[in-house]
């Protein structure tokens, strides 16, 4: 359940945790969210809010709605809610990958230098 702190909009606190959840792979079984009514009821919020943050949820492409159907979960939804849940870690994963490369890169050099000079 979401705490209301008041320092951000409701939606976006309900879709703050939606993403939470979405990274933590609670609707990766059936790949839907709740609908808007059960968000209504689960965060007590008017079906405004609720549609608000579902918004901002396609926004950041975790999710795509059908009319009459409902909403549900993109391919990739688990990876890109935890990359946005996390964007620290996200750096940090990046950082990585850029010195890794780096070293790689490094060592190419050097072997066609090696690989020129005889």
């Amino acid at each position: 359940m979401v705490e209301w702190t008041g320092k951000q909009f409701a939606y976006q606190q309900v879709a703050d945790d939606l993403r939470r959840r979405i990274a933590g792979g609670e609707f990766t079984e059936t790949g839907q969210l709740p609908s808007y009514g059960d968000l209504q009821k689960a965060y007590g919020v008017t079906v405004t809010v609720a549609r608000a943050a579902i918004n901002q949820l396609k926004a950041d492409r975790l999710v795509v709605s059908h009319q009459g159907k409902g909403v549900f979960l993109t391919a990739d939804a688990d990876q890109a809610a935890a990359q946005l849940a996390d964007p620290v870690g996200t750096l940090t994963e990046l950082r990585e990958e850029v010195d890794k490369l780096r070293t790689e890169v490094g060592e190419l050099r050097q072997r066609v230098a090696t690989l020129e000079g005889n």
